[in-house]
């Protein structure tokens, strides 16, 4: 009985998701040049939210991603890698840095392909 508890278990953690790390930022980020300090109305900007493990972009060409990695790069920079699954691809990557700036309210997304997002923290 207590071989088959165990078999069930592990059968269950190995079927599960792998969660990936958490953004080392959290909320709602417009896109923005502003040079406005504080966070920004958000209304009619590009959204991007970090949700733990989760990103959705409000008009990129993917709405949605799952974090797999972040990695520390220097001050206040991560090395990111999300995962995404759209009608075209399947488990497709994207790999960027995200720059915190010593405005507690701006943040940079410099991506390989696309360049730099910059953003504001919304309202």
């Amino acid at each position: 009985m207590i071989r088959a508890t165990a078999f069930s278990i592990t059968a269950l953690l190995l079927a599960a998701p792998a969660l990936g790390a958490t953004y080392p930022v959290q909320g709602r980020w417009g896109q923005s040049d502003s040079s406005d300090k504080g966070p920004v109305d958000c209304a009619k900007l590009r959204v991007i939210s970090f949700n733990g493990d989760q990103r959705t972009d409000s008009r990129g060409g993917v709405a949605a991603f799952r974090n797999v990695s972040v990695t520390p790069d220097g001050t206040k920079a991560f090395k990111v890698v999300d995962q995404f699954t759209n009608g075209q691809v399947r488990d497709g990557r994207v790999n960027y840095t995200l720059r915190q700036s010593s405005d507690p309210d701006r943040i940079e997304m410099n991506q390989q392909m696309g360049g730099t997002i910059k953003l504001q923290r919304c309202k």
